[in-house]
């Protein structure tokens, strides 16, 4: 299993942006296919993006569409996902997701897709 650090959560008002990062130390992404997905109190884990490594393409979860970006640096050690126009139902802890094996629109969003996690990175939105 790869051991990955998500990491830039913190407190923000409603409207602001933050971009949360995952790493892995001594590994790198070029070939798998990577995710973000979050958790609020009392609720089950959601997916929120996706990113397939074969051909670029990104899936995103409904109401974070438009405001939400997904990507990896040119090394590909790191994945991004870059959250705008934040809102009070943003607020949940964040954590990135790997797996070596296929996604594609109908499964990308099933945690159940994916071998590695992060430890969470909490995202906060005062209204």
């Amino acid at each position: 299993q790869v051991q990955l650090v998500d990491s830039g959560g913190r407190w923000v008002q409603a409207g602001e942006s933050l971009r949360l990062s995952c790493t892995a130390s001594g590994h790198t992404f070029s070939t798998t296919n990577m995710a973000w997905f979050r958790q609020a109190p009392g609720q089950e884990r959601e997916a929120v993006a996706a990113s397939r490594w074969s051909d670029g393409a990104t899936y995103f979860m409904d109401s974070v569409e438009g405001r939400f970006l997904i990507s990896r640096d040119t090394a590909e050690t790191s994945l991004f996902l870059q959250m705008n126009n934040l809102k009070p139902d943003d607020t949940a802890v964040y954590y990135c997701a790997t797996t070596a094996g296929l996604i594609s629109r109908t499964t990308w969003f099933r945690p159940e897709r994916y071998t590695s996690w992060g430890q969470g990175t909490q995202v906060t939105v005062s209204s």
